[in-house]
This record gives structure tokens, C-alpha cells and sequence, in this order.
């Protein structure tokens, strides 16, 4: 029990882009130089965040062509095989515990990935974060169990409640589902992300992880897809998803991680379903309406306060210990 809590807990308290979580063990202890120097790091983590949701924004206009397996097909494939390149992780030298964390870590993200993207192709892109982000937040609560997180956590509930119209009449109850199932996908993938990051130096652990991932997809996006998946163009929107939803994210946010608090980086992760919506405006011309507006601010309120409510905690413990 102790060994789970200590490995979800340096990324329950964020709402995160999960190819960066498994950075956060490590950067915990990270002290800012001052404001300005803490800038830099705020900007990369921000150009991250736009770069994974105009990524899924570029992913829903390439669907009609690929299909939302074929899509994640190519996004994971393309990831693996730079990330395999870059990182070359050693794969002698791990125990068989290792490898099942490894491939755990794989399946989740696999799933995860699989999951929203079926999501993506049934209701705006701001709502399937939104929903997505649920995950997280319901890890943040439970690892906590503090009452405050009970709070944060109904204030999320009344926000997808509002994003639902009251029983999500107003969207595609699948789609809603596909979202949901994508943030306890996520939840998962932020523990075995930690577990993994232990046992694995530098990024080994994730290139392996998306190796797994781009193989349990793979078969999928055939079936779906087919030889629509070589067609050039496709080929090509598919590689610009994986960089800007996959590789270039986790680079940027791996840089900042190293001089940016994890808990500044969770209040920052928190800001994801607004940014996903402005993608959907600006790239889908997915409009929100001022309840979706609403229900999206409620969300993003609630994940802040959990991570603020985490942080005081362990600064506590620290005090008293």
C-alpha cells in the first residue's frame, strides 16, 4: 500500500500530459531561481500544452481519412520509432518485474490513447479533456483522502454535469463514455508512469512503453484503416500528430521539469481543457457556449484547488516531521 501511494503520489496531484509524468519523480525537489528564471521553464510547459491540443486538433481533421484507430495507429507507431531512436534504451539488464511494469505502463497508455481518440470523434475536443481530466482528479482524491479533495472533487462533478446538459443529452452519450474511460485510463497510466520512471533510467521506460502501446494498436488501425494508412498525405498528418502531441511536448516539458516545481507544473497541466477548447475553436470551429464555458472553469478550478490542497499537505509533513 505505502509502495503504491509513494508511487502515484508525486503525480496525483496533477492534472498532467501523461508523456510527461513520468518526469515528475524526479523533479519534485526542483527550486526556481526567482521570477524571472522561473519564465522560461512557465513558457515550455505552456507551448507543450498547445502543442498536444492543436496535436488532437490536427488528429480530428485527419479522422475522416484514417478513421480514430488509424489515427492512433499512426500517432503511436511514429512515436515509437522516434523515441526508440533517440532514447536506444538497453534492454538486457531488467528483471521480469521491470518488464511487467513496463508493459502495464504500455497497455495503459494504449488504451488511453485508443480510448480518447474514439472519444475525439464523436464530441468537441474541449468536453473529451474536460471529461478525460476526470481521471486524475479522481486519483488526486482518493491517494489524498483528505476532505477537501471531496470538495474539489464535487465542484468537478457540477462542471460535468453543466458540460452534460444535466444527463449529456447534449452529447454523444458513447462519446462521453469513450472520455471517461480515457481518464481512468489515465489515472492508471500516472502510476505505472512513476513506477516505471523508477525503474527505468532517463526515458527507456517510456520509448519501451510506446513500443507496446504502437504494437497493441497496430492490428486495430489495420482492421479499421487498412491501406488508407499509406497514402502519403495521411502518412504525413499522421507523423505531425505523434511530433506534436507525443514527442515534442514530452521534450519540452522534460526541459522544464528540470528547473520547474511539480507542483507549478500541475497548476499549469490544470489549464489543459481550456487550452483543448480554443483548439477546437480555432482549428474545428467547435464553438462553446457560455455553460460549456462554465462548466470548463469549474473543472479547471477544481484540479487547481486538488493541487493546491496536495501541496499544502506534504509541506505539512514536512513541518511536523
Amino acid at each position: 500500500m505505502n509502495d503504491q501511494r509513494s508511487a502515484a503520489e508525486p503525480a496525483v496531484a496533477a492534472v498532467a500530459v501523461p508523456e510527461a509524468v513520468s518526469a515528475l519523480d524526479g523533479a519534485g525537489s526542483a527550486r526556481p531561481g526567482g521570477r524571472r528564471a522561473a519564465l522560461a521553464p512557465v513558457a515550455l510547459v505552456v507551448a507543450g500544452g498547445l502543442s498536444v491540443q492543436f496535436g488532437s486538433a490536427v488528429a480530428a481533421l485527419l479522422m475522416p481519412r484514417a478513421g480514430a484507430l488509424g489515427v492512433v495507429t499512426l500517432r503511436l507507431v511514429v512515436a515509437a520509432v522516434v523515441l526508440l531512436v533517440v532514447c536506444r534504451p538497453k534492454l538486457r539488464g531488467h528483471s521480469r518485474a521491470d518488464w511487467g511494469t513496463v508493459v502495464a505502463f504500455g497497455v495503459a497508455m494504449g488504451a488511453m490513447n485508443m480510448l480518447f481518440y474514439q472519444a475525439l470523434d464523436r464530441i468537441p475536443l474541449g468536453a473529451a479533456v474536460t471529461l478525460e481530466v476526470l481521471g486524475p482528479l479522481a486519483l488526486s482524491v482518493i491517494a489524498s483522502r483528505r476532505l477537501i479533495n471531496f470538495v474539489w472533487a464535487g465542484l468537478a462533478l457540477g462542471g460535468v454535469f453543466l458540460l452534460g446538459g444535466g444527463g449529456f443529452d447534449r452529447l454523444d452519450p458513447l462519446g462521453a463514455a469513450f472520455a471517461l474511460g480515457a481518464g481512468a485510463m489515465w489515472a492508471t497510466y500516472i502510476v505505472f508512469s512513476a513506477r516505471t520512471g523508477r525503474r527505468f533510467p532517463q526515458a527507456d521506460g517510456l520509448a519501451l512503453a510506446m513500443v507496446v502501446a504502437a504494437v497493441l494498436s497496430l492490428p486495430l488501425g489495420i482492421l479499421e484503416s487498412g491501406a488508407k494508412l499509406a497514402v502519403p498525405s495521411t502518412l504525413a498528418m499522421g507523423a505531425a500528430v505523434a511530433l506534436m502531441s507525443s514527442v515534442l511536448p514530452y521534450t519540452l516539458e522534460l526541459m522544464a521539469l528540470r528547473r520547474l516545481p511539480a507542483h507549478t507544473f500541475a497548476v499549469l497541466m490544470s489549464l489543459e481543457p481550456a487550452i483543448a477548447a480554443a483548439a477546437g475553436f480555432l482549428i474545428l470551429d467547435q464553438a462553446l457556449t457560455a455553460t460549456d464555458a462554465l462548466a470548463i472553469a469549474l473543472v479547471i478550478g477544481a484540479s487547481m484547488g486538488a493541487v493546491r490542497s496536495q501541496v499544502g499537505a506534504v509541506r505539512r509533513a514536512k513541518a511536523n516531521s
